[in-house]
């Protein structure tokens, strides 16, 4: 029988604090029920495994994360949407590094189609990239570009990778302005079909 007072999602909520503390590579399914005060099996009535523990994390960060960059680019357009979705994102990664590297783990896509969510992520990135015109597959390619230039310049933030005196947000200020005008210029697909 489930220990009273357990459930998914309070388990899912001290892994996301744990993997803040602690890092997200060293969230387990033992410091999880240890913050619980109980032995492990206590969880397992909850939760299969490590692995479904950590996926059920990365789902719990990306609805946060996404929560947070709908709520700042509601009613914006072009680089307002933009700058607002950057500075939503390099907050939400640098004030909760373990629920971000969550964020960044492979989830079965399958969990993805069900994911309310990360459908929601989609909706709302995709939308704000057909602002500047795009459809697909330049859609697909401005997504990866906007993902890894937030998540390396967040990851070399935290780890104090900016080492000159320019400050840190003027940089970013600077590289979301050349991400906007990259957009704005972009190489569409069935242009170049075309040449």
């Amino acid at each position: 029988m489930p220990r009273a007072g357990l459930t998914v999602e309070r388990i899912v909520a001290a892994a996301a604090d744990l993997a803040d503390e602690d890092g997200f590579e060293n969230v387990t399914v033992s410091g999880v029920a240890r913050r619980f005060g109980v032995k492990d099996a206590s969880l397992y009535s909850h939760i299969r495994s490590l692995g479904e523990l950590r996926t059920r994390l990365a789902l719990f960060a990306g609805a946060e994360l996404i929560e947070r960059i709908a709520d700042a680019v509601a009613g914006r357009a072009g680089k307002d949407a933009l700058a607002a979705f950057a500075d939503a994102y390099r907050e939400y990664a640098l004030r909760h590094p373990g629920r971000y590297a969550a964020t960044q783990i492979r989830v079965d896509q399958s969990l993805v189609a069900d994911s309310p969510a990360l459908r929601r992520t989609a909706e709302i990135t995709y939308g704000m990239l057909r602002a500047y015109g795009l459809e697909e597959p330049d859609l697909t390619d401005a997504v990866r570009l906007l993902r890894s230039t937030f998540h390396g310049y967040c990851a070399l933030e935290a780890a104090g990778g900016f080492g000159a005196p320019r400050d840190v947000r003027a940089s970013w200020d600077k590289a979301v302005e050349a991400l906007h005008i990259t957009l704005e210029n972009w190489p569409r697909e069935h242009t170049r079909e075309q040449s």
